[in-house]
């Protein structure tokens, strides 16, 4: 938002830039949303990730400066809440009944009957292959993140270093290797003559 002649010349071009900043932010709630879905692997946390999100964003309007990617920006916000909330998570204690284990443990992993699908996994469901699918949500957390933003997300390799909080050559690298461990895993399904 501008600052200065122009927001004490015309006190409502303040509230118009406001709604503008507003608009132009809520035009990415469905990508904020694919990622806090990958990133939580829980609608709800997802949902609750998003808003939190927009939260911030919208408290802390008047630090974004006009003329940047606000879509990094806010991707940028919800990476560092996600971050903030999976650290507060594991400080919480924790009970476990060892029974409720052992059940755990003898039931199939992927048991989905009366499982709800969110836009999300109707999307992929249309989009990717059920192996891609599986191959995606078996990478490592690390991997998963940056191939997502640099592969589905389409962010800059500077963009992703800076919503993760972690070197350029760091996010190189994990697209890298994440990437040949999709390679890996789906290297079955090429046909031979390929």
């Amino acid at each position: 938002m501008r600052m200065g002649p122009a927001r004490i010349a015309s006190p409502g071009a303040d509230s118009d830039a406001r709604a503008a900043f507003e608009a132009d932010a809520l035009e990415f709630v469905d990508s904020l949303y694919r990622t806090a879905l990958r990133l939580t692997r829980v609608p709800s946390d997802a949902e609750d990730l998003v808003q939190d999100t927009y939260l911030k964003a919208f408290r802390a309007a008047d630090t974004f400066r006009p003329g940047t990617n606000l879509r990094a920006w806010l991707f940028t916000i919800l990476h560092n809440t996600a971050r903030n909330r999976a650290r507060d998570r594991s400080r919480d204690n924790v009970t476990v009944d060892s029974e409720v284990v052992d059940q755990a443990a003898d039931t199939p992993q992927f048991a989905a009957a009366g499982r709800v699908d969110d836009p999300e996994t109707l999307l992929l469901r249309n989009t990717m292959t059920p192996e891609l699918k599986a191959a995606v949500d078996e990478l490592p957390e690390a991997f998963r993140q940056a191939v997502w933003l640099r592969d589905v997300e389409e962010f800059s390799y500077a963009e992703i270093a800076e919503m993760l909080n972690v070197p350029l050559g760091t996010v190189m690298s994990r697209i890298s290797r994440g990437r040949r461990m999709l390679f890996g895993r789906l290297q079955h399904l090429r046909p031979v003559n390929a």
